[in-house]
């Protein structure tokens, strides 16, 4: 059996036993009407070399996340870590949740006076401030764009408090772990990695990728560089909140000082790994590498990114192919972009369905954000530095550079 394989029981009509060996991977006997067979199953683990595996939901004991294939000696605190946890927390300002979690992380694991044993990195969040009542009435009900029906038709069973593992909260293991994969790409290629509110509904800000500075995202609430539309997006979610309501947006990201090189095509690609990473983001609906959609408008003679020789580097005169090209980096910035949609809980009486399929109507509590832009910053970056990280170091092992 391969490894991270699960077996599986699914009651068949048949007669004797047979042993039924398909792809790679799939395996089954028939015994008896039933078919056990296995497949490969890592829903919870995410890269290649430098691979997360998350657990925990959201109102359980806690959460955190698993880092293995983290090279030794590399320099890790927990401040650093906490510092970006910070940023992700809620009830940090009035436009996010109000739910009031320290999210103090614990390393548990793979760290020994302030370095990396190059053993996997356990990383614990303890839960405080879960308020599991706010959710009793949703034991029969389902809450309309969220998940909790198909949780329920996929497993057959659910975590009701705060939506289980659906939950936001899962991301604290991504980011967490997304602090030491940044501390690796700066450490070892200098790679830095800046995201920010894009759009908020139709307010749309003007930012330049190669430019933009964490210290200017973080100078606002709502975390936009752009002071001419910052106010204005801060109050659309502080009056959407009071209406009960949310809206969503776009986050852009740029990866700077990305050697060329980074990618496996064919399925593995960058950009294809990039979206992946970012669309597997709680309400996260839509994802564009460089020019994206936009570019679908140009002619190839428009769109094209003509190269030049500097300083015996190839670079290139402008940037639609967003750093990426046949799914490799080519050295220039890296950019892409993350469409998330308005959260789905909102403060008002909505139509659904029960348990049973019967019609009613559902009114939902809890603690919830209004907009999910501001604190999602942190994620997308986690979920870039992650993929770059793996990326990084799966150059390094086939083609022996970085």
């Amino acid at each position: 059996m391969k490894k991270n394989a699960r077996i599986f029981h699914i009651n068949r009509e048949g007669e004797g036993a047979e042993e039924d060996e398909g792809a790679e991977g799939t395996r089954g006997v028939l015994e008896g009407g039933t078919v056990v067979a296995w497949a490969t199953v890592v829903a919870s683990t995410f890269g290649e070399i430098f691979r997360i595996a998350t657990w925990g939901e959201s109102h359980g004991a806690g959460v955190g996340v698993v880092v293995d294939g983290c090279p030794p000696r590399l320099a890790i605190s927990r401040e650093e870590i906490q510092g970006e946890l910070d940023r992700r927390r809620p009830g940090q300002s009035r436009i996010t949740s109000h739910r009031d979690e320290a999210d103090q992380v614990e390393i548990l694991s793979g760290v020994e006076d302030g370095l990396s044993l190059g053993t996997p990195i356990a990383l614990l969040v303890r839960n405080s401030d879960a308020r599991s009542g706010d959710y009793d009435e949703l034991r029969t009900a389902y809450r309309p764009s969220h998940a909790d029906y198909t949780y329920q038709a996929k497993y057959g069973i659910r975590a009701v408090a705060g939506g289980g593992r659906a939950s936001a909260r899962e991301t604290i293991g991504r980011v967490a772990a997304g602090a030491i994969a940044r501390k690796l790409l700066a450490e070892t290629a200098g790679i830095e990695i800046v995201a920010y509110v894009k759009r908020v509904c139709d307010i749309e800000a003007a930012v330049d990728p190669s430019a933009v500075t964490r210290a200017k995202v973080e100078s606002t609430i709502v975390r936009c560089p752009d002071d001419n539309v910052a106010q204005a997006m801060i109050d659309l979610i502080d009056a959407t909140r009071k209406a009960g309501d949310s809206v969503g947006g776009v986050i852009e990201a740029v990866a700077r000082k990305v050697p060329a090189g980074l990618g496996e095509p064919v399925f593995d690609r960058l950009e294809a790994d990039l979206g992946k990473a970012l669309l597997s983001l709680p309400a996260c609906k839509g994802f564009e590498s460089g020019s994206g959609f936009a570019g679908t408008r140009l002619r190839g003679s428009q769109h094209n990114d003509i190269f030049y020789s500097e300083s015996s580097r190839i670079r290139t005169r402008t940037n639609r192919s967003g750093g990426i090209q046949g799914g490799i980096s080519n050295g220039e910035d890296i950019i892409v972009r993350a469409a998330f949609k308005p959260t789905a809980t909102v403060l008002m009486p909505q139509e659904t369905v029960d348990v049973e399929g019967k019609s009613t109507t559902l009114k939902v509590r809890g603690r919830h954000d209004p907009c999910v832009l501001p604190r999602a910053v942190p994620m997308v970056e986690a979920m870039m530095a992650l993929v770059l990280a793996d990326h990084l170091l799966r150059q390094r092992g086939q083609c022996g550079r970085f």
